[in-house]
Formats: C-alpha cells, structure tokens, sequence
C-alpha cells in the first residue's frame, strides 16, 4: 500500500466531521491507500466490492437512456448506520469515503473532490464509461413497442413514471433477484440486464457496510448511481424484495424518490401474496 497517498487520504477523517474512513482503489480492486483505523483486511474486502460495484453500475447507464457518451459521476451507499461515496479519482482509480449518518454530504463531496485534484499529480483523468461496455443490451433502445413486454405491468409504477417529470422506467425484483414486474414500456432484455446488475450491485453494497462501522444488521436502504444523464436508484423493499428505478438528470429525485419509497412496500407485499413459487416474469 503506498504510504504517501494514505496520508493524504487523512485530509478527508480529519476535516470533515462525522466521516470515518477514506480508500483509495484501482479499477481492478487493488487497494492504493487507505485512512488509519483500517486494518488490511478490510481495506482489500471494500476495495474488491467497490471496484465490482463500479463495474456493474457501467452496466445501468442505459437504464436511463442510450446516449453516446455517458458518464459517471458518482455512486452513493444509504445505510441505517451511515453512508458511504464512491468517485473517480483518475484514469482507473476511484476514491471512497464512508461517514456517520449525519455528515454534511455537501462537505464531504468537497473534500473529496478537492483530493482528487490534489492527487492529479499521481494519477490522470477522471474515468468515464465507454458507450461500448454501457450498452450492454447491444445498443437496444430502453424504449420497447407496445407488444414486447417486460413481463407483468405493475400500475402504481406507471403512475409513479408518468407523474414525476423525467422519471424513465423501473423494475421490481424478487427476493431471488429476478424481476417480478416493472413500468410499461421497457424490453424484457433491458429488464433481465438491469435484474442482473442490481442483484450483483446490492450484494456489493452490503458487504461495504463495514466500511461504515460494525453492526450486526448492514440496515442497507439505498444505493443511487449518478451519470451525467440522469440517475438510478435501488431501493430495499419489504422481505428482501428490490426496486430499481431510472430518471433523466433534471428530475426533482426528491419527490422522485419519496413516492418510489412510497409504493415499494405495497408493491413488495403484493407480490409475496400472489408468489406461491418463483415465476419468470
């Protein structure tokens, strides 16, 4: 682990108060610097989830929309006990920080886009996501025609998307992961890419929950992706059920978010009541 850069990373502990921990990582999952406080172990487990995390969110930009240049800007993690932020900090490299629930989120972006500049000596440009490994469903539009359908059309996503400004799509999944219902107008291929991603991204986000401190329930709730173009959500349901959702980048993801959070749980208890086994809808 390179000690300079560690010690650098001490600026963001020190500085902003409520934050815990800050990791510098490769692309690859190979640790580059960590805060004090972390021992070895754990800095190698949250630079390997991270670093997969970001791989698969390359996967979602489409979710939105196809564009042909889309770009990350930053990944978010929601816990019951704390957040956690993911940005890029040079060609291949990424920056994450965890924090106490209360952290001024405004702060902390600041710091931590400030060490990335300062770590321009040592490392380049910011990432960004290539319009080749985004469109993972092979350039398909994420808009379908009416008769392909994802499978079950769920109305009170509907509702949600066609009354929130710039709300794209979004997909219900199940307690296995694979999709249980979604918004009109999206390809059931979308839907089994974006199923698969989420499934692997909230895996991911759980096992980074020590990075926030230990407790015996992770209390994940939230994980929020944000491209240039617009953002995803995935949000825990009831019973292990997941929703993710996409909208354009001048959505108010406020109110965006409080009615997904809204309907989650009817949705969730809804389809644990009708599910007697999996069904591949």
């Amino acid at each position: 682990m390179t000690t300079d850069l560690s010690w650098m990373l001490e600026d963001i502990v020190t500085n902003v108060p409520k934050a815990r921990h800050a990791v510098l990582l490769s692309a690859d999952g190979v640790p580059l610097g960590a805060s004090e406080g972390l021992v070895s172990k754990d800095v190698q487990t949250i630079s390997a989830a991270m670093a997969g995390m970001q791989s698969l969110s390359r996967a979602t930009s489409h979710f939105i929309e196809p564009v042909r240049d889309p770009r990350w800007h930053q990944t978010i993690i929601e816990f019951s006990h704390g957040w956690i932020f993911l940005i890029g900090a040079g060609e291949g490299a990424y920056l994450a920080a965890a924090a106490e629930p209360d952290v001024d989120i405004q702060q902390i972006s600041f710091r931590m886009h400030r060490l990335v500049a300062r770590l321009g000596n040592n490392l380049t440009s910011p990432p960004r996501v290539d319009a080749e490994e985004s469109s993972a469903d092979g350039g398909a539009s994420s808009r379908s025609p009416a008769g392909d359908r994802a499978g079950l059309v769920l109305a009170d996503l509907d509702k949600v998307i066609a009354e929130v400004h710039g709300a794209r799509h979004a997909v219900l999944l199940g307690i296995n992961g694979l999709p249980r219902g979604a918004s009109s107008g999206i390809s059931r291929n979308l839907v089994d890419t974006i199923s698969a991603a989420m499934t692997g991204i909230h895996a991911y986000s759980r096992v980074t929950s020590q990075f926030t401190g230990v407790h015996e329930d992770t209390g994940w709730r939230q994980t929020v992706i944000e491209f240039q173009h617009g953002w995803i959500f995935l949000i825990a349901g009831s019973k292990g059920h997941l929703l993710a959702a996409a909208a354009e980048h001048d959505t108010d993801i406020e109110e965006f978010t409080a009615r997904l959070h809204e309907v989650v749980p009817r949705l969730s208890e809804e389809r644990i009541s009708r599910e007697g086994a999996p069904s591949d809808a």
